[in-house]
C-alpha cells in the first residue's frame, strides 16, 4: 500500500492505494492517528483501494475514534461499490461519514 499526505486550509488528505490489509494496516494507522494533529477535517481518498480486511476496519474504527476526540471529522471519499459493501455489511456506515 502507499499512502500520499497533502494538507490545505485545516484538511489533511490521505490518498491511498493498494490493499488494506493485515500486513499494511499498521502503516495505515500510523499515517492516520497524527494526520488528525491540527486539522479540522481528514479525507481518505479510497478511490486505488482494491480491498479491505478486518485489520483495516480496525484501523478506520480507531480513526474515528481520533477525530472525535480531535473534534475533527473524517471523510471517505471515492469508495468502490465493494468496498461500500464491505462497510454496509459490518455496520461501518453508520458511523463513518462518505463523500
Amino acid at each position: 500500500m502507499t499512502i500520499n499526505k497533502t494538507q490545505e486550509n485545516g484538511t489533511t488528505i490521505l490518498t491511498l492505494k493498494g490493499k488494506l490489509s493485515t500486513t499494511t494496516s499498521q502503516q495505515f494507522q500510523e499515517a492516520l492517528i497524527p494526520a488528525f494533529d491540527g486539522a479540522e477535517q481528514v479525507i481518505l481518498d479510497f478511490k486505488e483501494v482494491d480491498y479491505v480486511a478486518s485489520a483495516g476496519l480496525r484501523v478506520l474504527f480507531a480513526g474515528n475514534e481520533a477525530a472525535k476526540s480531535k473534534n475533527a471529522v473524517m471523510i471517505l471519499r471515492g469508495v468502490s461499490d465493494e468496498i461500500m459493501e464491505i462497510f454496509e455489511m459490518t455496520g461501518f456506515t453508520k458511523f463513518l461519514k462518505f463523500e
